[in-house]
């Protein structure tokens, strides 16, 4: 069923406070069973249990991490989600330098609006250089 406006704005306020509350699962709770997310046409996260692990990876190298949703758009049963990401990379093997990155990923939605596949994008040069201190 498609979102409206003010459906896919809460979708992605609640999916914001769950990045927020470090929590892999409450992260992955918002996939379908099967959902399964690609960040910079990398190798895909598979099923819950790897959107989870995906997530987990963020909050170990950045425990203080914030993710700002920026806004949110759809169409039928698709939406571009805008984010910031803040946070120090103080995890293990951490560059300990605070990196602040925008992004988007681009939603298609189940019938019951969960996230049957999220494409997810930034800008790796600037985050590399950011980690690097530049």
């Amino acid at each position: 069923m498609p979102l409206t406006q003010a459906e896919a704005e809460d979708l992605g306020r609640t999916y914001t406070k769950a990045w927020c509350s470090h929590d892999p699962n409450a992260v992955a709770s918002f996939y379908a069973a099967d959902g399964q997310i690609v960040i910079n046409d990398g190798e895909p996260s598979n099923g819950r249990p790897a959107v989870a692990e995906m997530a987990q990876g963020f909050f170990d190298s950045f425990p203080d991490l914030v993710v700002r949703m920026d806004g949110i758009r759809t169409s039928g049963t698709y939406c571009v989600y805008l984010w910031t990401l803040e946070g120090t990379n103080s995890g293990p093997d951490g560059s300990g330098k605070r990196v602040e990155l925008s992004g988007w990923e681009y939603w298609h939605l189940t019938d019951d609006g969960l996230v049957a596949e999220s494409r997810g994008h930034f800008d790796a040069d600037d985050y590399e250089r950011q980690l690097a201190g530049g």
